[in-house]
């Protein structure tokens, strides 16, 4: 029994090498498909790691702390530059966009609902009448998050095109609440209970430890 399983041991190692040299030649076909088998999964696995890497970048951000931290630098740079309060800013970014989890926010990098005439046609809710209604709105397509704070900054320290000196009051601003007051007489949007939403998530977060001192 030993001696049969030693002659297909032998014959297994014969086989193995003749898969690349047979009776003194190389068996360039076989060597071929190997190499060629061996490259395909170096591919593979370089392929799918790179894929898995790009996910890993554009997923959205998931948490809450994460959100808030994501937004902090961009949100007390433009307080510095345009007077916005940090926490004026990250909270309406956390109210409008949901999170960053909102349609408008993943599709078209718009964290505040800025309408634009020539924007993306999408389903929203507005307050008039007494009421929430659907509606169809345009809104304004970014490059990027950072885009979407640059542009909102700017709006609040500019104005509207027919009044320069609208959301002055806020600007004007030195704490949080009077802000937050300022956006809703301003009519910055159409829900009625606005200005005391943004002030409960700067509460809730303290947000307003990243205003300007």
């Amino acid at each position: 029994m030993m001696a049969g399983k030693r002659r297909k041991s032998r014959r297994k190692q014969r086989t193995k090498s003749q898969l690349f040299v047979k009776k003194g030649r190389l068996q360039w076909v076989n060597i071929l498909l190997v190499l060629a088998a061996m490259v395909g999964m170096v591919w593979y696995i370089q392929h799918n790691w790179a894929v898995k890497s790009r996910v890993t970048a554009t997923a959205p951000t998931t948490t809450h702390t994460a959100f808030i931290k994501k937004l902090v630098p961009a949100a007390q740079q433009l307080d510095q530059q345009y007077h916005v309060l940090a926490s004026i800013t990250l909270s309406q970014a956390i109210l409008e966009s949901d999170w960053g989890q909102s349609t408008n926010a993943t599709e078209n990098n718009n964290l505040f609902g800025v309408k634009s005439t020539s924007g993306r046609l999408m389903t929203t809710q507005e307050y008039y009448d007494g009421a929430y209604h659907t509606v169809k709105r345009r809104f304004a397509v970014y490059d990027s998050w950072h885009a979407s704070l640059v542009d909102h900054a700017k709006k609040l320290a500019y104005g509207t095109t027919w009044d320069s000196q609208h959301y002055a009051a806020v600007i004007k601003a030195t704490d949080y609440q009077t802000a937050a007051q300022a956006l809703q007489t301003a009519g910055y949007a159409t829900d009625p209970s606005y200005a005391q939403k943004l002030i409960n998530i700067i509460q809730k977060y303290d947000l307003q430890r990243y205003d300007r001192k």
